[in-house]
């Protein structure tokens, strides 16, 4: 019985997946009127060949891939370095840092619209990608500080008062001792992060007016017509823009599970 739900969910979980990739090679008709849900009864390749040649993909891919990318060293970089610095150094104030930090998770996106656009008016960032990838960092920085700060508290303290003993200074006990330890957080930080860069869309829509400096999340829209859509095409568009979410996926949910008992591993 267990096996037979348990096939049933994973038919449910990826059935929608299965009919974005049947829909990217069907034609309009076919979508719409003869074969909504089912195997595609001829394959349309020229649905990706449009979304290629005639819709610009592969622009707006490479632009989402150099925002992801970006945004997710500088927001590691800056998560790990001050996550360690609050739970393992002793400052003034280094806790009211870490709760004001934290705050950055109430504060809903869509209420510092207006003050962002000013801002990066005024740094004259308005059409380039670093407009989009210093928003996107800055409002990562807070759930990633979260989740690696809870993870250093999960260390035992006696690993790094072993490597101080043997002589190693605080920077080279960060990156030989601690930072391997952290894989699993950061499998799952990679993950949330990316996810969020690749998808957004409101941010982009007000600061990128350029067709050039596009992300796909943008371009997906000229996909629509005014008086009629390439259906198929879009279909091909959107399986292009969800492969590399599918392999993050892959290669780090291994690690994006362990992360929830990566604590206890280490403690034991």
């Amino acid at each position: 019985m267990a096996q037979i739900f348990l096939g049933l969910y994973l038919f449910i979980s990826i059935y929608p997946i299965l009919w974005m990739i049947f829909y990217s090679f069907k034609n309009n008709e076919e979508i719409f009127v003869t074969n909504p849900f089912g195997f595609p009864t001829e394959f349309h390749f020229e649905n990706y060949v449009n979304a290629v040649s005639q819709y610009n993909i592969l622009s707006y891919f490479k632009n989402s891939v150099v925002v992801t990318l970006v945004t997710i060293i500088i927001s590691m970089a800056f998560a790990l370095m001050f996550s360690y610095a609050v739970a393992r150094m002793r400052w003034k104030l280094s806790q009211a840092a870490r709760v004001y930090l934290s705050l950055g998770l109430f504060i809903p996106v869509q209420i510092i619209f207006i003050p962002l656009i000013i801002l990066v008016r005024d740094l004259r960032l308005l059409n380039t990608l670093w407009s989009l990838i210093i928003p996107y960092a800055a409002f990562n920085l807070s759930m990633s500080s979260l989740i690696f700060y809870g993870f250093y508290r999960g260390i035992p303290i006696e690993m790094e008062e072993s490597a101080v003993i043997d002589g190693a200074s605080i920077y080279r006990t960060f990156y030989s001792i601690i930072l391997p330890l952290m894989g699993p957080s950061i499998a799952t930080v990679v993950i949330f992060i990316f996810l969020g860069a690749w998808n957004e869309f409101s941010i982009a829509l007000i600061l990128i007016s350029k067709e050039s400096l596009k992300t796909l999340p943008l371009g997906l829209i000229n996909f629509q017509g005014q008086f009629s859509t390439d259906w198929g095409a879009m279909g091909a568009a959107l399986t292009i823009a969800s492969l590399p979410t599918v392999i993050i996926y892959l290669l780090m949910s291994e690690r994006f599970e362990n992360a929830i008992t990566v604590g206890a591993a280490i403690k034991g």
